[in-house]
């Protein structure tokens, strides 16, 4: 170290340098300046959302840094970033954050990687993380396995005793325990859960349709008593609850034994209602809303996602959606987010972007509030 700072600044007087000194100068100018921009896009990571002049240098693309950008501006986005994050994590800091977890986040092994390490990651900068996951292809395939039948109605599947036994088996045992022990591997901690356990979910029977033309969806439950005290407790000691979504029925009433198989992201809603958390994050595999050039609406109200019903720009599947998220926010949720899962590292990118705000990225989503 004192060799190579003594040929910048040289203590006393002397001769000039040779053409060997300086190869080892720029060298060496080289070095510091690839690894300035290495440890920028390690702290922002490879999404588009920060600096892009930083992030699109990935990782795996080390070969590609360009030594034509000037120190200061590469120092600038670096700063401006880390203002972003600064921002971000001081008016965040022990607030609580429910994330529903599904689609191509969890079935792609790099993004469900990826999505672990955002949950560590945000556990270790004072973030109170709570996740509660889906499973719907991994239910599909066992029920296929074992030669069970199911259906849907209105976009919900119709749960029978024996659909219900299954999905339980699959989302309370290996797909809960693999994201808990993934989030765990990472270097957080997070227990797995389901909503008997400690009667943390208790459901009344959901019924399908409306007025005369309701459909009996069987064994699918409605949350009306969330268990917060359980969360909360985890939560203190550092730990994310990571919860599958079936339920029991409410105590005292003459179902409490029934199993409910419960709509991971409206449990996910009112999760965060309950604990009224600063934001809820509902992982899609779309873009966001969208308007009818399909340009993607990055800020909504409730009223502009009612007006945007009435006008059909929101339509089929997209309304149960942002009934979900508008729903959250009715119940005290700061913001509600459908946020494309897809991207990588979309919890932290959506979490820390957009600074003291706190209304995402801009890019990775839409953001629901009242």
């Amino acid at each position: 170290i004192h060799d190579i700072r003594s040929y910048f600044v040289p203590s006393k007087p002397r001769a000039p340098r040779t053409a060997y000194q300086y190869k080892i100068i720029i060298r060496t100018m080289k070095l510091f300046s690839a690894s300035t921009v290495l440890l920028a896009a390690s702290i922002c990571g490879t999404s588009h959302a920060f600096a892009p002049s930083i992030a699109s240098t990935s990782l795996h693309h080390k070969s590609a840094i360009s030594t034509s950008s000037s120190p200061t501006s590469l120092s600038s986005s670096f700063a401006e970033n880390a203002i972003t994050i600064a921002s971000a994590i001081s008016s965040l800091k022990g607030q609580t954050v429910v994330v529903k977890y599904g689609g191509n986040a969890m079935t792609t092994p790099e993004l469900a990687s990826l999505f672990c390490q955002d949950v560590a990651t945000l556990q270790k900068l004072g973030l109170r993380i709570v996740v509660v996951h889906g499973g719907g292809p991994m239910i599909n395939a066992m029920l296929e396995k074992v030669g069970v039948e199911s259906r849907f109605e209105g976009g919900m599947r119709v749960s029978t005793e024996e659909v219900v036994d299954v999905a339980a088996m699959v989302l309370s045992g290996s797909v809960n325990k693999n994201i808990s022990s993934g989030i765990s591997q990472a270097g957080g901690r997070a227990l797995g859960l389901s909503g008997r356990d400690d009667a943390l979910l208790q459901c009344e029977k959901l019924w399908g349709g409306s007025g005369d033309d309701k459909i009996d969806l069987g064994n699918v439950g409605q949350v009306k008593v969330v268990n917060t005290d359980l969360i909360n407790q985890l939560l203190d000691a550092g730990i994310s609850p990571v919860i599958a979504p079936i339920g029991m029925g409410c105590k005292g009433q003459e179902d409490e034994s029934v199993v409910y198989n419960i709509n991971a992201d409206v449990a996910a809603g009112r999760i965060a209602g309950e604990l009224k958390a600063a934001r809820v994050l509902f992982l899609t595999d779309i873009a966001g809303v969208l308007d009818k050039e399909m340009k993607l609406l990055k800020s909504l109200s409730c009223d502009d996602i009612d007006n945007l019903i009435g006008d059909e720009t929101i339509t089929g599947g997209m309304i149960p959606k942002v009934t979900y998220a508008t729903d959250a926010v009715k119940l005290g949720v700061q913001g509600a987010f459908i946020t494309d899962g897809r991207v990588p590292h979309a919890l932290l990118n959506e979490i820390l972007a957009g600074g003291e705000d706190g209304l995402g990225s801009g890019e990775g989503g839409t953001v629901v509030t009242l």
